[in-house]
């Protein structure tokens, strides 16, 4: 006697969502060719920007270097220094609020369609299909007892993944030792002790996470899966079943436009097998779901040959789900006016810190090994070190002026030529006639000027040192 239908398909969902590896029947649509898209245009991003020469008055460098031992980020025409930090702070204020915004309007997109853990588990996940076959090949596969055969298998997929996780590596160190410098260094076994660590906690990172670990970095290890409730309000459109329409399911023989006691759900389960993270999305919102929507194209298929109308899965908001009207707009929902309103006003304040950013910077030091000395001709000297920062990409000549007292002047040289992007350290003496001057510590200022552009000026305190009456 044949099992009741439900049991085999009871059975058949338990299969799919059983714990352990999950192998995800492959769908074609729309949201998988968006993931794809969004994977092709990342990683053309990720290992192509660190090949990119970039010509400056200096030379050519490599376009983007994140440059540790010389404290320099390289992007393109712009070099920035540790003391921008305040503009690295906004970049990372503005990527959070951006996330946020995202999240309020359409639920984890990111994770679904940008994330790098979702980029290299579909690029794995892709190999392993190459090699393995589709989603039952595989599941019969794992399976199987060992042999020759699945030993040559899973050797091959496993060998491809170790190449790619090593030339993410490679890439990942590229945009801190330059690219063309660190393939002959690996090739040459001469890899300082830094870069050998990094490249192969990346490689193994990589391998590990996007090989092995996959939906489980999804379901228990990230941290914003389990706060993304609080972003969310009910106008928010997430991946979600029309239960409204879908229930009660049917069996396909059952379901069609003449069955009314039936709803368009034939409870094919193919919105669980075709799911990355191996959920019912029929079950209602889930921490665990990523958005990335291939249940829906998964779901318009079926839809498509039953004759019914598609979106039984879609993005929708619990308010439309409840059949009331959507929200008006964007600029309707107080939250999403928060998030746009703090998008615009640190875009501004970064925009206008980097308008301000003054290339030249000095730093001026009092030596206090001798607070003061007098010469044979009655004037009083103080010495100071001084740090000029060039931060263009072209060497500069820079004059040092001094102010604060009457007949205050730099004995010795006062222009000096600094290296494009390096550190000039000078020492400079300065006197003051002892007759007629205050006594005690006196408050002085240094002005550096550069001589291609006299608007480009900096000014420094300091103190000067005289004598007590």
């Amino acid at each position: 006697m044949n099992p009741p239908v439900s049991k085999v398909r009871e059975a058949k969902l338990e299969f799919y969502r059983k714990k352990g590896k999950i192998h995800a029947k492959a769908v074609q649509g729309r949201y998988n060719s968006l993931r794809w898209a969004m994977v092709w245009l990342t990683q053309i991003v990720f290992y192509g920007a660190c090949w990119l020469p970039w010509t400056t008055e200096a030379g050519t460098r490599q376009a983007i270097l994140f440059d540790i031992v010389d404290e320099k980020l390289y992007l393109f025409d712009l070099v920035l220094w540790p003391q921008d930090a305040l503009l690295l702070a906004f970049v990372l204020i503005l990527a959070a609020t951006a996330l946020f915004f995202t999240t309020a309007l359409a639920g984890r997109l990111f994770c679904g369609f940008a994330c790098p853990q979702t980029v290299y588990t579909s690029i794995f996940v892709w190999i392993e299909g190459k090699v393995e076959g589709d989603h039952l090949a595989r599941l019969r596969l794992d399976q199987s007892p060992m042999s020759a055969r699945k030993l040559l298998i899973k050797s091959v997929k496993h060998g491809i993944w170790a190449l790619v996780a090593a030339w993410t590596a490679i890439t990942f160190v590229g945009y801190f030792t330059p690219i063309r410098e660190l393939l002959p260094a690996i090739a040459g076994f001469q890899t300082g002790p830094w870069e050998t660590f990094w490249l192969i906690f990346y490689a193994a990172f990589t391998y590990l996470q996007a090989g092995l670990a996959r939906e489980a970095v999804c379901q228990h290890m990230c941290p914003y899966s389990r706060f993304q409730g609080v972003m969310l309000d009910p106008d928010t459109a997430n991946v979600s079943y029309d239960a409204r329409r879908g229930e009660p399911r049917g069996a396909l023989r059952q379901a069609g436009a003449g069955n009314k006691d039936k709803g368009d759900c034939i409870d094919c389960g193919i919105c669980v097998q075709v799911c990355p993270t191996g959920i019912d999305i029929r079950d209602g919102l889930q921490y665990q779901c990523i958005n990335c929507g291939l249940c829906i194209d998964g779901c318009d298929e079926v839809m498509d040959r039953i004759g019914a109308p598609r979106g039984l899965i879609r993005f929708a908001s619990e308010r439309e789900l409840a059949g009331q009207p959507k929200a008006a707009a964007v600029w309707s929902r107080p939250r999403t006016l928060v998030y746009v309103g703090l998008l615009l006003v640190f875009t501004a304040l970064g925009a206008w810190t980097l308008n301000e950013r003054v290339l030249l910077r000095v730093e001026v030091h009092r030596d206090r090994g001798a607070l003061m000395q007098e010469t044979t001709d009655g004037r009083i000297e103080n010495s100071y070190t001084l740090k000029l920062i060039n931060m263009e990409e072209a060497a500069r000549q820079f004059r040092i002026g001094v102010s604060g007292l009457p007949g205050l002047r730099i004995e010795g040289a006062f222009e000096f030529m600094v290296e494009p992007g390096r550190v000039h350290t000078v020492t400079l003496t300065l006197s003051s006639p002892l007759d007629g001057m205050p006594s005690g510590v006196q408050p002085i200022a240094f002005e550096a000027v550069a001589l291609h552009d006299r608007s480009l000026a900096v000014r420094e305190q300091s103190t000067f040192i005289l004598p007590t009456h």
